[in-house]
């Protein structure tokens, strides 16, 4: 079974086992186009086709049998369904969409399923049949996820509901109170980087907070939950030094949802570390920011950065780490006419393969065919991620791109 699978569950009215991908040929592209003065060149990119691309892939990983779970629900995957729930909103304006769309309506109902029979489910993974500690893991991976993704849509409407509510409480009552992941949660760990790796637990507490600042009705001045933001805040606090790059600049992005967590000067560290690590191209390269000496190999002793199959680690820019990137530097208020940034944004519009729709990302693990269901795992990712790069309206200065 693969391990990317975090899981969520659908209500039985919105089951759709016989749905086919939308096709989009015979539709007219709607484009948003750069319009920064200074460009040497017209760049366009197709939110059509993006939009396409994420709903296909959408609509594969529903029906697909590797993510079935119980109670008829799917998983939910960090690579793939997370980042669709927060980039399929933003494509809403450009498109002309009314509200939500189909696929959306599924993965939440999906959701709202799982949090609704919580106690009932079985978790996506167990000790018995996926090794050691991975009950525990799997328990807690989900409850951050869930509450993110419910938090992420009522945050659109302005209202907190009662299921979200109950994904939030679901995760707290899964917060470690004690050792040195005190704050944290159990993370999936497969040894797949970078979102299911002895790292990425920080990455899942990042997510928690963002959960906890996004989530409206000022539900993170809620006297009952204190103690634990004090323990979470604490803990990517006190932890914030060991971290890779790009676990940094998740920390980033969940400082400018959750107040307090960073200080200005905090902040300002992290976008200028980030910003050195931008390539010639403008772009950024994933394991240039995602590894670190915790990673090393056999391989890596030598001087090489390989994979656990012995293949070169990808090093030119990619659409997950530069789209993750330009997203989270305009959601710190860093300007769009900021050179650096507009450069990873004419780099984002330079390299979509608008025939597709997508943005090409790779496995830090091993060599995958790109055009598999599994190689589009991270290609999956940096498509959600370009997306809200290039349509991101959070920074004061904020343009449609």
């Amino acid at each position: 079974m693969l391990s990317g699978c975090l899981a969520g569950g659908f209500l039985a009215a919105c089951s759709r086992q016989d749905t086919k991908a939308p096709l989009y040929e015979n539709e007219t592209a709607i484009v948003a186009r750069a319009d920064h003065r200074d460009a040497k060149a017209s760049f366009t990119w197709d939110a059509k086709s993006a939009a396409g691309y994420l709903d296909q892939r959408e609509i594969w990983w529903v029906n697909w049998p590797g993510a079935k779970r119980d109670h008829s629900t799917f998983c939910v995957s960090c690579h793939t369904v997370l980042p669709y729930i927060i980039a399929r909103p933003a494509l809403r304006k450009a498109l002309a969409e009314d509200g939500p769309s189909p696929d959306e309506q599924l993965l939440l109902a999906n959701v709202t399923k799982r949090v609704r029979l919580w106690k009932e489910v079985a978790p996506y993974y167990n000790d018995k049949e996926d090794g050691p500690h991975k009950t525990a893991e799997s328990r807690s991976t989900e409850a951050v996820l869930n509450a993110f993704i419910l938090a992420s849509s009522d945050a659109q409407t302005g209202k907190l509901s009662e299921d979200t509510r109950a994904a939030l409480a679901n995760m707290w009552g899964l917060q470690q109170t004690e050792g040195g992941a005190k704050g944290a949660w159990l993370w999936q760990a497969f040894d797949l980087k970078p979102w299911e790796s002895r790292s990425s637990e920080y990455y899942g507490a990042s997510l928690a907070a963002i959960a906890v600042g996004t989530a409206p009705d000022a539900y993170g001045a809620t006297s009952g939950i204190q103690n634990n933001l004090k323990m979470l805040k604490e803990y990517l606090q006190r932890n914030s030094g060991a971290q890779s790059p790009i676990n940094r600049v998740a920390l980033l992005w969940a400082s400018t949802k959750l107040p307090g967590l960073l200080t200005s000067n905090q902040m300002h560290s992290i976008i200028n570390e980030i910003l050195t690590k931008q390539q010639a191209d403008g772009g950024w390269s994933m394991s240039s920011v995602a590894l670190t000496w915790k990673d090393l190999n056999l391989y890596s002793l030598f001087g090489k950065w390989k994979r656990d199959d012995g293949t070169p680690q990808e090093l030119q820019s990619d659409g997950l780490a530069t789209g993750f990137i330009i997203f989270v530097l305009e959601e710190a208020g860093v300007s769009r006419q900021d050179s650096r940034v507009k450069r990873g944004l004419d780099w984002l519009v330079r390299n979509q393969n608008k025939k597709e729709g997508l943005w090409a990302a790779y496995s830090l693990n091993k060599r995958r065919d790109p055009s598999s269901n599994v190689g589009r795992f991270m290609t999956d990712a940096a498509t959600a991620f370009a997306v809200l790069a290039l349509t991101d309206t959070n920074p004061l200065d904020a343009r449609a791109y």
